[in-house]
C-alpha cells in the first residue's frame, strides 16, 4: 500500500512539473510535499478521532456504565463526566433521575416503616384484650369490649385515610365537582366543630366575607367539608382551654381564600416544612393518646386542594399559634 502511494504520487510529481514546465526540483517539492500532505491527512484524521472519542464516546460510556448500576439496584451511581455541553445536560439531567428514584425510594421504605409502626399499636391492644378475654384475664365487660372497639375504628380510620391519600396522590379519587358555596361550606363546618369547641373551652370564631357569588367554587363539596373538617379537629386539638380558633373565608381576585387558625402551641420553624408529610405530628411522644389523630390529616388536605387547583400553605410561631390559608380558583 506504501509502495502505491509513493508510486502514485512519483507520477502526480512528474506529470503536475511537465504541465507547469518544472525542471526535476519542482518534481521532487511537488512529490515532497504531496508525501508529506499524505502523511499529515491521516495522522490529523485519528487526531481528530480520539479528540471525538474522548469527547462523545467516552461520556456516552459513563452514563452506560451508570444506567447499568442504577438498574441493579445502586441507585447511589452517578454520572462523573458532567462538563458543558449536550453531553453535559445529559449528564446532569440523568443526576437529576436518579436522585429522583433514590428520594422516592426513600419515601417509600420511610411509607412502609411508618404505616407497620402506626398499625402496630392498634393491632396489639385489639390482640391484648382478646387474649386476656379468652385466657379469663379481663372479664368480657362492656368497658372491655368498648375498648377494643375504639382500637379497630382508629385501625379502620387509619386505613380508610392511607386509601384516600394513594388515590389522592395517583390522581385517581373520585372528585363530584359542583358549585359550591363556601359561605355555607363554613357555616356547616363550624355548626359540626361548635359542640366540640364548647366542650374543651375554645372559642370558635367564623368571619365571612363576600356574598355567595363570590364566595363560589367548583369542587367535591364531600372532600372540601373533609378538608375543612381535618383542619379544625386539628386546630382544636392543639388549643388549649381560653384560646381560640379562627375560621374566616373571603373572596380573592383568583377565587376564595379559607383561613383556619388557632392560638394553640404552635409549630417550630424546624418542624413547619414537613407538617404536610405523612405520619407527621407536632409531638411524636403523644402517638395515638390523647386523641391525637393518624399523621395523615393534612397530607390528605393537601393532596384534596390541589385537586381542587389550589394551594394550602401553613405559617406558625410556637406558643401563638398556627395558621393555615386555602386558596382556591373560582
Amino acid at each position: 500500500m506504501a509502495l502505491l502511494v509513493v508510486g502514485g504520487m512519483v507520477a502526480l510529481a512528474f506529470v503536475l512539473s511537465r504541465l507547469f514546465g518544472g525542471d526535476g526540483r519542482t518534481a521532487a517539492l511537488v512529490w515532497l510535499g504531496g508525501c508529506s500532505l499524505a502523511l499529515a491527512l491521516p495522522l490529523l484524521a485519528a487526531a481528530l478521532a480520539a479528540r471525538t472519542f474522548r469527547r462523545v464516546a467516552a461520556p456516552l460510556a459513563d452514563v452506560v456504565v451508570t444506567a447499568e448500576a442504577v438498574a441493579e439496584g445502586d441507585l447511589s451511581a452517578r454520572v462523573q463526566a458532567v462538563g458543558p455541553g449536550e453531553f453535559g445536560r445529559l449528564a446532569r439531567t440523568f443526576n437529576h433521575m436518579v436522585e429522583e428514584l433514590e428520594r422516592a425510594e426513600q419515601q417509600r421504605r420511610n411509607l412502609t416503616a411508618d404505616v407497620a409502626h402506626e398499625l402496630r399499636t392498634p393491632l396489639h391492644i385489639i390482640q391484648g384484650n382478646l387474649e386476656g378475654i379468652l385466657d379469663g384475664v379481663y372479664e368480657p365487660t362492656a368497658g372491655h369490649l368498648q375498648a377494643t372497639l375504639e382500637e379497630m375504628k382508629l385501625l379502620a380510620r387509619l386505613v380508610e385515610d392511607l386509601r384516600v391519600l394513594s388515590l389522592a396522590e395517583a390522581g385517581q379519587l373520585p372528585m363530584v365537582r359542583e358549585p359550591v358555596d363556601v359561605a355555607e361550606l363554613v357555616a356547616d363546618v363550624a355548626t359540626s366543630f361548635s359542640g366540640q369547641a364548647e366542650a374543651a373551652g375554645v372559642a370558635l370564631q367564623v368571619q365571612v366575607k363576600g356574598g355567595a357569588a363570590a364566595l363560589s367554587v367548583t369542587g367535591d363539596v364531600g372532600r372540601l367539608d373533609q378538608v375543612l373538617g381535618n383542619l379544625v379537629a386539628n386546630a382544636l386539638r392543639h388549643t388549649p382551654a381560653g384560646g381560640a380558633v379562627a375560621l374566616h373565608a373571603q373572596p380573592t381576585t383568583r377565587g376564595v381564600q379559607i383561613v383556619v387558625g388557632d392560638t394553640g402551641s404552635g409549630v417550630s420553624a424546624e418542624d413547619l416544612p414537613y407538617i404536610f408529610d405523612r405520619f407527621w405530628r407536632g409531638d411524636r411522644s403523644r402517638s395515638h393518646a390523647a386523641g391525637a389523630g393518624s399523621g395523615l390529616g393534612l397530607a390528605i388536605a393537601r393532596q384534596l386542594i390541589q385537586a381542587h387547583g389550589g394551594t394550602i400553605t401553613a405559617a406558625s410561631q410556637p406558643g401563638l399559634g398556627t395558621t393555615l390559608t386555602i386558596d382556591l380558583p373560582a
